[in-house]
């Protein structure tokens, strides 16, 4: 992955912040707020973020009230749960700024990758940041947890040459499972989303379609698939796979819901037709895969498909960490104008 940046401004050890951070503080209600000091003692080191990446899934679910009450956090740096006032997000990058007595020099400058929740600077050991070689750029480098899931997609999913699959929701972690998919020889892929940029940028990726939802079954240059992704995170989405996966077919379920509630029919194609649905969840990997692959394996692996695909690309806004409510409110109220939206943090010391 090439050599680890460094010579970045890093100003030693023990330096003292007072970081400013995102508040999810009731439903449709960002803030900023002033966190107490912050000084690395013993192996932590202070970072200083630089950008960091707003989910359109999770943080919506959150921004809306949407999360089911007694949801537990599940990122290494947060703990408790999911409830206002909360803070969130799981895509920094900044720079190493100053160590703790014990943290190893070599980290002192250093460009890394967390996953952190959204704010000015944040405290880490070692062994919870991840350098970025040479040529991967910061912003670049906020596609890593997308990109992490939409390999676990794959790997859940096993696409074999000459299927036919069909992903369903063009957001961000969709455009990234279709350009996936787009360098096996499928015999075709379909993509499905409401919003015509996101299906302009997966017709650029490699899909051979890309339609808005409910046009599948009517189209006469489609045929049932083999393989359906449920991304989207709209329920209606998963009756449709049901409705256009064929007999024996595999459906990946990769939305989260929250508290919205899913209506199937389970009593019709479903049974008569053999479909399995599986559950795909970034958190955890796949049995079968457990014995050779794990989360570390697993991010080299995204990062070194990030340097290929250049996903930055498709980052529509930046916003100041001051304007982040602005930020969420575009994406709530106008996903149409919106592939990646990002905060970023110049103004910060």
């Amino acid at each position: 992955m090439g050599g680890v940046r460094s010579g970045l401004g890093c100003l030693g050890r023990r330096r003292v912040v007072t970081p400013s951070a995102v508040i999810f503080s009731s439903p449709g209600e960002v803030k900023i707020q002033q966190d107490p000091a912050l000084t690395p003692q013993g192996d932590q080191v202070l970072v200083k973020t630089r950008f960091s990446a707003i989910s359109a899934g999770t943080e919506l679910m959150i921004y809306r009230g949407e999360v089911p009450e007694n949801t537990p956090l599940d990122l290494p740096a947060l703990s408790g749960m999911m409830e206002f006032p909360l803070r969130y997000g799981y895509s920094a990058v900044g720079e190493v700024v100053a160590l703790g007595d014990t943290a190893s020099s070599e980290l002192e400058g250093t460009a890394v990758f967390a996953f952190q929740p959204h704010a000015s600077h944040f405290l880490a050991r070692a062994n919870e940041l991840l350098p970025l070689p040479e040529g991967l750029s910061l912003e670049s480098a906020l596609f890593l947890p997308n990109m992490e899931t939409a390999v676990n997609f794959l790997h859940d999913g096993a696409p074999r040459v000459g299927e036919r699959v069909v992903v369903f929701g063009q957001g961000v972690v969709g455009l990234l499972t279709a350009a996936l998919l787009a360098r096996i020889p499928l015999d075709s892929l379909v993509t499905v989303d409401h919003h015509s940029l996101r299906r302009a940028t997966s017709l650029e990726l490699g899909a051979h379609h890309a339609l808005e939802p409910g046009e599948l079954l009517s189209s006469a240059t489609v045929d049932r698939a083999d393989l359906s992704y449920e991304l989207s995170g709209a329920p209606a989405a998963l009756s449709e796979a049901l409705d256009v996966t064929g007999f024996g077919g595999r459906i990946v379920l990769g939305s989260w819901y929250g508290t919205r509630p899913v209506a199937l029919d389970l009593g019709g194609r479903f049974h008569r037709n053999r479909i399995k649905l599986i559950g795909s969840q970034v958190s955890t990997l796949a049995p079968e895969l457990t014995g050779r692959w794990d989360k570390r394996r697993r991010m080299r692996t995204a990062m070194g498909l990030i340097q290929e695909i250049h996903p930055e690309r498709w980052i529509t806004h930046r916003f100041p960490l001051e304007s982040a409510a602005d930020a969420y409110s575009l994406l709530a109220n106008h996903p149409e104008h919106t592939l990646q939206v990002i905060l970023t943090y110049e103004s910060e010391s």
